[in-house]
């Protein structure tokens, strides 16, 4: 069969991949599979769109609905999320807490150094981004305050760190007063600045303590939002996921099928997962509030079949092709070109729609990335 011919096959199931820009045979199945490239989750996206300050109001922000069901997408507000909810919904949120992860010391020497915690190894030991990394030697001191320094105690490959903590008192409380909120690069801050962003990158329903970033399509709600969701009879359910490094983590191949997001820890009570299978049995509708709940919802019942509660790993890689099992809706803010979150977006509501609506919220001047607004996709 050639080429073109697959590609109509294969169109007449996935009619939103219309960006395929190859296709290859694979011998050992003797069958066709889509084959879709990095570049195809590019998008031109003007720096002066990328949000460097959050809203004046959590519900101030824009939001883009963007329908499957009719392949169109329309303007709105934040505050309007209400009404496109069912009073039968579920909606998911991820309650973690962002900790101020970015610590800036010194050497021994004077040397000024940039700290960016990224997971905890054992008591004490935690793996790091370190800058200027290169200068950096194993048996290093690095000085944050009279009561915590730290020594880095190996190098990897991957240009990470490992580094031991030395404190005098309680770790957690030391890294709580001297670090700052760890904002992504594109947010350009002074890195002697007061730390404004503590409150404001969080959501108002954090709480517990452990990412490294905000789940942030979570930003935009506000007490009152919530208030007028529950008075509609919509039912809200919460796991806990902390945002790692995994989730930020450059895509490095072009075939995205070969693109693997590392796993990150999530935890999910019996109560939410009571939920969540009883709104499954009745064929109501998930809302997944960001892509951390998305990723945890599909790995769960991914590995378990149905929702199953406790400590787990969110090991799934959403690439094209993959089926959505947990989620029906999903509330997202516009993610970096060439992500993968992007591409989880794109999987979700069909590659073509989703990148025409990238190229329309840029057209409307909407807001990008952590602090911008979002997408919310029926």
């Amino acid at each position: 069969m050639s080429c073109e011919k697959t590609q109509l096959a294969i169109w007449r199931y996935y009619d939103d991949y219309m960006q395929i820009t190859r296709c290859q045979q694979r011998a050992s199945a003797s069958s066709l599979f889509l084959v879709m490239l990095l570049s195809d989750f590019d998008y031109n996206l003007p720096e002066d769109l990328i949000a460097q300050q959050p809203a004046a109001r959590r519900e101030a922000s824009q939001m883009l609905f963007v329908d499957r069901q009719t392949a169109s997408f329309s303007d709105h507000s934040f505050a309007d999320l209400p009404s496109f909810l069912q009073p039968d919904d579920l909606l998911v949120l991820n309650n973690t807490k962002v900790f101020p992860a970015r610590l800036h010391g010194k050497t021994e020497t004077g040397a000024v150094v940039e700290t960016f915690l990224i997971q905890e190894i054992e008591p004490y030991v935690w793996t790091a981004l370190a800058r200027p990394a290169k200068r950096l030697r194993p048996d290093k001191k690095i000085i944050f305050s009279d009561l915590l320094t730290a020594e880095l105690i190996e190098k990897h490959d991957d240009g990470k760190v490992s580094i031991r903590f030395s404190a005098n008192g309680d770790l957690m409380e030391l890294i709580e007063t001297l670090g700052k909120t760890p904002l992504p690069p594109y947010i350009k801050r002074e890195k002697t600045a007061i730390d404004d962003d503590r409150e404001r990158y969080q959501t108002v329903y954090a709480k517990n303590r452990g990412a490294i970033a905000a789940p942030t399509a979570g930003l935009h709600f506000s007490p009152d939002v919530l208030d007028e969701i529950r008075a509609k009879g919509v039912e809200i359910a919460e796991i806990t996921l902390h945002v790692g490094y995994g989730t930020f983590e450059p895509v490095r191949v072009d075939d995205i099928a070969k693109h693997t997001v590392l796993p990150e820890r999530y935890e999910i009570d019996l109560q939410t997962t009571d939920m969540l299978n009883a709104a499954k049995a009745s064929r109501r509708r998930v809302v997944a509030i960001g892509t951390t709940t998305t990723r945890a919802l599909e790995s769960n019942i991914t590995n378990f079949g149905t929702f199953t509660a406790g400590k787990h790993s969110a090991a799934v890689t959403i690439t094209p092709g993959y089926q959505f099992l947990a989620v029906d809706a999903l509330l997202t803010n516009f993610h970096l070109p060439k992500s993968s979150l992007l591409v989880l977006t794109s999987v979700f509501g069909g590659h073509q729609l989703i990148m025409d609506a990238y190229r329309h919220a840029v057209a409307k001047n909407y807001r990008f990335y952590s602090y911008g607004d979002c997408m919310l996709i029926l």
